[in-house]
């Protein structure tokens, strides 16, 4: 079984910035899409950014030229740099991850706890 482990979320002032990561530990034999999402109560969970296996990052255009997603695939870690925070970036921030436990098992998608990411105005 997969579990993932976020961390980095926190109150900052509009305009600063925070790192996010996300490390898979448990049954991993290899990690395929991996995102994040964020969530404000009362709102559906939207995609912020994601990376395919092979490096390629998408972004939710709210946010393009402001965060960066990347992977550290030897330690089983995405990260999000979040620069030039707003006050509408504040949410609970979740982890995602699309990821095979064995080889030639099936995929499996896991999801982490979330952080709460906060920015003042």
């Amino acid at each position: 079984q997969v579990q993932l482990v976020e961390s980095g979320g926190g109150l900052v002032q509009a305009g600063g910035s925070l790192t996010l990561s996300c490390q898979a530990s448990g049954s991993v034999f290899s990690l395929d899409y991996m995102g994040w999402y964020r969530q404000v109560p009362g709102n559906q969970r939207e995609v912020v950014a994601g990376i395919t296996s092979g490096g390629s990052p998408m972004y939710n255009d709210s946010v393009k030229g402001r965060f960066r997603i990347f992977r550290d695939d030897n330690k089983n870690t995405v990260y999000l740099q979040m620069n030039s925070l707003e006050p509408e970036d504040t949410a609970v921030y979740y982890c995602h991850v699309r990821c095979r436990p064995t080889w030639g098992g099936p995929f499996d998608t896991v999801w982490g706890q979330g952080t709460q990411v906060t920015v003042s105005s």
